[in-house]
């Protein structure tokens, strides 16, 4: 079939498999020009595999350390009528790539918050590596059930405290305007805890503990956003916030529960991109098209490969982490600097509907977005017929 993006809302509902290969063979392409890398993981556990940074880290782990990876993802795979989801295509592509390296690389597709995806885990990791000495956590899910009780939770994008009104841009519409947020009810921000703090996380690295299959001095690390002041009242200062602060809890928690076995447990705080997730949220839209704009003409523009390039080769493996007063792994540091968000505050406080286009990098965000599902890729041509069944 001929394949072309399906835009509805803040999502593509379908996916191109070779735009996705390309994808992931560029990044791929970028990790193996930086060279060998030295020292790090050889077991990688990557909850959250198929997009974005998990994708990135499970990349870097492999084509950069030459690590065995498994992955766990939620993918819809393809039929006759409908693609496969792009997070489908790129984890074909990666084993592809992986495995024509002679790299171990296996993909878990299921519910992550379940218990039986951690068994089925446990039970790979056995049987084909041993023990784990890196888990990555990068999960974004508008839902959680919780395997204990069976109740279902679902986020809620809210400000806490106070209700707050500020600029966003509609992609369907192509508008800037107002939008008027009310104030999370305490309901509402334990239901964001529950699907987006770190209590599965760190479920996770209790059942890996109780199955032996971490290896001393293992690290683990979760990613969050923290932002800056034009994010902080849809962020830090929301229901994400409150989930994200147990994200730092866990972290304490998984230190403590495996001090035996020496387990490093970082938040690592990435920059704003554009993904999945940071497209359905109010503001974001607006603010990534304004600090990709500046971020451009300072040359400090990053993607998620060489986020998480930088976050191995730095923090994780490295020896010149930067870490704040909770912890955390800040690798956000050229987008949340005075200087740049000095410039990324002019043009929110100009920017209108009229001038939209001009002050900002609508066109790159545009790009990066239908990127996500291997639309909009040099050298691809999306006029020829391909086959959408693609198997892992």
């Amino acid at each position: 079939m001929v394949i072309k993006p399906k835009v509805r809302g803040f999502i593509c509902t379908n996916a191109h498999p070779v735009g996705c290969a390309t994808s992931v063979e560029e990044q791929i392409a970028y990790v193996e020009a930086k060279g060998d890398l030295g020292e790090g993981p050889k077991n990688v556990l990557v909850i959250g595999s198929s997009t974005g940074y998990g994708l990135a880290s499970r990349i870097t782990s492999a084509f950069g350390y030459g690590a065995k990876t498994l992955g766990v993802c939620f993918e819809k795979a393809p039929t006759e009528r409908k693609t496969g989801t792009a997070g489908w295509y790129n984890t074909a592509a990666f084993h592809e790539k992986a495995r024509a390296k002679g790299l171990f690389a296996d993909t878990i597709n299921g519910d992550a918050f379940s218990d039986e995806i951690k068994n089925e885990a446990i039970e790979k990791i056995k049987a084909e590596m041993g023990k784990v000495d890196l888990v990555i956590y990068s999960l974004a899910s508008p839902r959680r059930t919780d395997p204990e009780t069976g109740v279902t939770y679902k986020s809620t994008l809210k400000p806490v405290g106070e209700a707050y009104t500020t600029k966003t841009y509609d992609t369907d519409k192509d508008k800037v305007h107002e939008v008027a947020l009310e104030p999370a009810n305490d309901d509402e921000i334990l239901n964001t805890i529950k699907v987006m703090g770190g209590e599965d996380w760190e479920r996770w690295m209790d059942f890996l503990r109780d199955a032996d299959v971490l290896s001393e001095g293992c690290k683990t690390t979760a990613y969050t956003y923290i932002g800056k002041e034009l994010t902080w009242p849809i962020y830090g200062q929301a229901t994400i916030g409150k989930a994200k602060e147990d994200l730092d809890r866990a972290a304490a928690a998984i230190i403590g529960k495996n001090s035996d076995l020496l387990v490093q447990a970082n938040v690592s705080s990435l920059k704003a991109l554009v993904t999945q997730a940071s497209s359905a949220i109010p503001v974001m839209p607006l603010y990534i098209s304004l600090i990709y704009k500046v971020m451009k003409e300072e040359g400090t523009h990053e993607g998620c490969i060489e986020q998480i390039h930088g976050l191995f080769t730095q923090c994780l493996f490295g020896n010149t982490p930067t870490l704040d007063e909770a912890n955390r792994y800040r690798m956000d540091g050229k987008e949340t600097n005075d200087a740049t968000q000095a410039k990324i505050k002019a043009l929110w406080d100009q920017v209108t509907q009229e001038n939209f286009h001009d002050l900002s990098d609508y066109k790159g965000y545009h790009h990066e977005f239908l990127k996500l599902f291997g639309f909009d890729i040099k050298n691809v041509d999306y006029d020829s017929e391909v086959d959408p069944l693609v198997k892992w």
